[in-house]
């Protein structure tokens, strides 16, 4: 088992060995995954007896580019504003990358109350991602109009990498605690981690870095610009 740290780096088919009878693996290593997010919802006092829940919306999405940085595909959730998206230059959200090697479990719009499951899911199947794509992003983002709306204010609020399956969770590789972590205060959006090809071979980095831009397409930017 690799428990990543924020920077750490492991190869998906050289670092992992494959688990006897596992179908999750070719050679030594993995080849199908999951990036997950949980969350709750805020509860906030009333003037009942029970304090009042309130839901919260967070969005784990991808991007992914080509070896000359251009982004060519891409997963989030096709409930943003169509208009917001093309004065970014960007397209309608979907659930499925070409080729469907990613393939997202859909918006939760909520948030939950079982600290054990996710919310939103990313599948991955590195075998199907297009040949063109050599680097694929993950991140996450606060959805809410409120300005003093930040992550350390959502229960149990995490992201993580695992193999296994929505259903069943198998060995987590990298995870972040964006409630606890002081780092993710006064911030609304996230860089978990990216998946990098080269000579063939993907590796996944350890990324974690809290960014002070809010919306889905400033975030989208920010990428661009500093972690292609």
């Amino acid at each position: 088992m690799i428990n990543l740290k924020k920077g750490g780096r492991f190869n998906l088919k050289k670092d992992l060995p494959a688990p006897a009878g596992g179908s999750n693996v070719s050679g030594a290593g993995i080849v199908r995954f999951c990036v997950g997010c949980k969350w709750g919802k805020i509860k906030k006092k009333s003037m009942f007896i029970f304090d009042k829940e309130v839901d919260v919306d967070l969005d784990l999405s991808c991007v992914m580019f080509n070896d000359r940085h251009e982004m060519i595909d891409w997963i989030y959730s096709p409930c943003y504003n169509v208009k917001y998206l093309a004065s970014y230059g960007y397209s309608k959200g979907k659930l499925v990358s070409a080729g469907g090697g990613l393939q997202h479990s859909g918006d939760d719009l909520a948030g939950g109350t079982d600290s054990s499951a996710d919310n939103e899911i990313i599948q991955v199947d590195i075998s199907k991602v297009n040949p063109d794509v050599s680097v694929i992003i993950f991140f996450l983002n606060y959805v809410d109009e409120d300005n003093n709306a930040d992550f350390s204010k959502i229960p149990y609020a995490s992201i993580r990498l695992f193999e296994g399956t929505p259903d069943k969770v198998e060995t987590i590789h990298a995870t972040y605690n964006v409630a606890a972590d002081p780092a993710f205060k006064n911030t609304k959006s996230m860089i978990m981690g990216k998946l990098v090809k080269q000579n063939g071979q993907w590796a996944f980095d350890a990324i974690g870095d809290a960014l002070k831009e809010d919306g889905l397409c400033e975030t989208i930017n920010k990428i661009k610009e500093s972690y292609v």
